[in-house]
């Protein structure tokens, strides 16, 4: 009788061993099914979101002009101070503490144009790689550079970031960010003072 009994089971649990899951089958309760990658990233990305009243389209095109901005800002800045660090020649110091105070300046704007962009609902710059993808400002890496070139280099590039200060003055005007356009325009002034500077240096 013990030994039916066996055979029994042996055959009931054979046969539900082969009995196929459809692939369409519902899963088991308590099966979990894994957490896609992407929802979890939107769902992170979502907590960095600062509703302030603008729309998504303002937004976009604010943190757009101000976060190559702040690439710009960062570019202008290391360059300042490579020239500052390797200035040579007859005028070493006035040049040398002159460009230490430019430096300064471009780097003190930094955060607060960074903050502008979080302050207005977007995100901003994550790293240096990210810096390298957006600046319009180009490098200098030359292993010598004359006194009077570096001056008239940076002269040149004070200028052009004038000119993306005023675009982005022309956006944030548009996507009435009262704030962010009175920013720029102290900015403004301050990179139009640095440029008068470096050219009166250079005559």
């Amino acid at each position: 009788m013990t030994l039916h009994l066996h055979l029994i089971r042996y055959m009931g649990n054979r046969h539900r061993r082969s009995i196929p899951v459809r692939p369409d089958a519902a899963p088991s309760r308590g099966f979990s099914m894994p957490t896609h990658h992407t929802h979890e990233k939107e769902s992170q990305v979502a907590r960095l979101v600062v509703p302030d009243g603008f729309s998504p389209e303002d937004v976009k095109n604010l943190s757009s002009v101000l976060n190559a901005l702040v690439a710009d800002a960062f570019a202008l800045y290391l360059k300042t101070k490579n020239f500052h660090w390797h200035m040579s020649g007859q005028h070493f110091r006035d040049y040398h503490l002159l460009l230490d105070e430019h430096a300064t300046q471009i780097f003190g704007i930094t955060d607060a144009i960074a903050e502008r962009v979080r302050k207005v609902g977007g995100t901003t710059i994550h790293s240096i790689g990210h810096i390298a993808r957006l600046q319009r400002i180009a490098d200098n890496d030359e292993e010598f550079v004359g006194p009077t070139e570096m001056l008239r280099e940076l002269h040149a590039d004070n200028k052009n970031f004038v000119q993306s200060l005023r675009a982005a003055h022309v956006v944030s005007s548009k996507a009435n960010d009262y704030a962010t356009t009175s920013l720029l325009e102290v900015w403004i002034d301050e990179a139009e003072r640095r440029a008068w500077f470096l050219f009166e240096s250079t005559r």
